[in-house]
């Protein structure tokens, strides 16, 4: 087992600290440690009013990456040093954007504006520009939804970079393998995980042994439907006989021949609905979106 920055002890004596010096009520603190892997810390405060927060020194630009996704007005309560004693400080997130974490330390960070809710379907003018054309928000609540994401899932996103991104907001105790092929999409998926702070997201250039053997075995895989869709099956379902799987589609002839491919590897429960999505437009005009075609189905129980 790795080694522990904050133990159970360290963790008990900030409870105690923030307790006795500030009129907080910690009946309902999410307790985050994000010196451990996997831990996303913005996704964290958006969800939730109180976050105890541990971090290490060095961290310098974690206010910062706060403030640039709009939690500016969270109120950060802290102290100087790595100790629970002193002085308790009480600071907006926009107060401190050009400081960093000096000692590894407990804060605790106030969000009133927190959603306690799952929200699928974030406005794509969130999401980095670069290469990548996003799926539209809608479509993308129904595949996140599809693929029955929990904090413990691990999942793997094969050329759905916004899936992706989502996905790992809502498993911070998973890991999300983002396939993406192309090294522009890439570039901007790692633009992405740096922008949302996430830091259970791995990226690989292609579905296979050597880049995806070493990595946890995905729970669920969802994929844009494409021409190595066969060979991504077969290696998946060789890691995971059990594997579930949701597929994405604008192509009417993969719709109609995927049930075959899909039963053929053994795969059971196989399902399929297209979506329609139109949007008002100015002049009172609906303007249709694309229709995909959305497959679920999964392996042998």
């Amino acid at each position: 087992m790795d080694q522990k920055i904050f133990t159970n002890t360290h963790i008990l004596a900030w409870l105690q600290y923030f307790s006795e010096n500030t009129d907080i009520d910690l009946e309902h603190v999410k307790i985050l440690d994000i010196t451990r892997k996997n831990k996303n810390l913005i996704p964290a405060v958006e969800a939730h009013r109180c976050v105890l927060v541990f971090t290490e020194a060095g961290n310098k630009d974690i206010f910062y990456k706060m403030w640039d996704v709009g939690l500016g007005d969270c109120e950060v309560v802290y102290n100087e040093g790595s100790e629970p004693a002193g002085e308790i400080k009480r600071n907006k997130v926009s107060e401190m954007i050009d400081r960093g974490i000096n000692a590894s330390a407990g804060m605790i960070v106030l969000n009133p504006n927190a959603r306690s809710t799952i929200k699928f379907g974030m406005d794509n003018k969130r999401f980095a520009s670069g290469s990548v054309k996003y799926v539209g928000s809608e479509i993308r609540a129904v595949l996140l939804s599809k693929m029955q994401i929990h904090e413990s899932k691990n999942l793997c996103v094969i050329s759905g970079e916004s899936i992706a991104v989502e996905a790992a907001m809502m498993c911070g105790e998973g890991t999300v393998i983002a396939v993406e092929y192309k090294e522009r999409d890439r570039e901007t998926m790692e633009e992405n995980v740096g922008q949302f702070g996430l830091r259970n997201v791995e990226i690989v250039d292609h579905v296979g042994a050597d880049t995806m053997d070493a990595l946890p075995t995905p729970d669920t895989t969802m994929l844009v439907a494409s021409a190595s869709l066969e060979q991504e099956l077969d290696y998946l379902l060789k890691r995971n006989p059990k594997m579930e799987f949701v597929i994405y589609t604008l192509d009417f002839k993969v719709a109609a021949s995927i049930s075959d491919i899909l039963t053929a590897r053994g795969l059971t429960d196989i399902t399929e609905i297209q979506i329609s999505v139109a949007k008002l437009k100015s002049g009172n005009v609906f303007e249709n979106q694309p229709a995909p075609w959305i497959i679920t189905a999964k392996g042998e129980e």
